[in-house]
């Protein structure tokens, strides 16, 4: 049975969270918000499974203007599933418990992520690693614009909610990039290839959508690193970070993998070569120091001398 009047909260202890969205007073609409508001519950008469949950205690100080409703007993019980425990197989620990749960769907919901909510186009391509290209991976990024000129991608091995965080990527507009000194450009990628070719695409979005943004990004260059090597099975990020590249020319993407990756995501790369064939590069041409130069690159660690802390200037005296 829910409340009909909803109440401000000022201070309350919670046990037990099933809602997604807290919501402020001044921001509430009862008949234009798009989403249910946060449903906080009161302590429950324990069960074998509240004793868990009562582990799970979220205080909350001193909110006002904030709207709660409250369910009873019954109700809550039926909402049991709305809590999950997840886990991914290939990572080694336990599975999230359920009190763990609870105080994510809490911060989530009072908590703002404007980094990540400024994120707003998903980009699938391919990468392989600098210093090897038989060693391919399939990449997804969630980009976000800093300005014109410049995104910043968080990349993952999957689109699913379990996708592992392997790497991130810079673009950056052909007239950023021409800035950077001739030692750094090798480290950067050139798109060209890549979008005209079919094998960067936006899953579901309509290609006549998607196209007038992969126009910008067939004129851009990446920088691309990889802390998680995936493909090698690697359960954790271990290792040196690496350096990855994009493809350039035809021949270089395995069969299989392009295959896989059509079939998943219902895409025709030489459909989308097709209709791609009028957009253009880089103005001046590819530089001829991006993609590492034509040549390969390694991360590797070495060690350095550290100055003794004796050495280092005093600022404050």
């Amino acid at each position: 049975m829910i409340h009909d009047s909803a109440i401000s909260l000022t201070r309350h202890t919670l046990t037990y969270i099933i809602g997604t969205t807290v919501t402020q007073e001044s921001q509430f609409q009862p008949d234009k918000w798009p989403g249910p508001s946060l449903v906080l519950e009161e302590a429950p008469v324990l069960s074998p499974l509240h004793e868990t949950i009562r582990e799970a205690h979220v205080v909350l100080y001193s909110l006002p203007g904030f709207h709660i409703e409250l369910k009873d007993q019954r109700e809550r019980e039926n909402n049991q599933s709305h809590i999950m425990a997840t886990s991914h197989v290939d990572v080694p620990g336990e599975p999230t418990e359920t009190g763990t749960a609870l105080l994510e769907t809490a911060t989530g919901a009072i908590q703002g992520f404007q980094p990540i909510n400024s994120i707003h186009e998903h980009l699938c391509a391919f990468h392989f690693y600098a210093d090897d290209m038989t060693r391919q991976v399939e990449a997804h990024h969630f980009c976000a614009h800093l300005n014109e000129d410049v995104r910043q991608c968080l990349i993952y091995d999957s689109p699913e909610k379990d996708a592992r965080l392997i790497g991130i990527e810079y673009l950056v507009s052909e007239s950023v990039f021409l800035t950077l000194p001739d030692d750094e450009k090798p480290l950067w990628h050139s798109h060209e290839f890549e979008v005209k070719g079919g094998y960067l695409f936006m899953p579901g979005v309509p290609g006549a959508v998607a196209r007038v943004d992969l126009a910008k990004v067939c004129k851009t260059y990446g920088k691309t690193i990889h802390f998680w090597q995936v493909d090698r099975g690697d359960p954790l990020p271990l290792g040196i970070p690496q350096i990855m590249m994009s493809l350039t020319r035809d021949g270089q993407l395995r069969e299989d993998l392009a295959e896989e990756v059509e079939k998943k995501f219902a895409v025709s790369f030489e459909k989308e070569r097709e209709n791609r064939k009028d957009m253009t590069g880089p103005d001046h041409g590819i530089h001829p120091l991006a993609n590492a130069a034509g040549k390969g690159l390694k991360t590797e660690l070495r060690e350095v001398d550290i100055p003794p802390a004796t050495s280092m200037p005093r600022i404050f005296v």
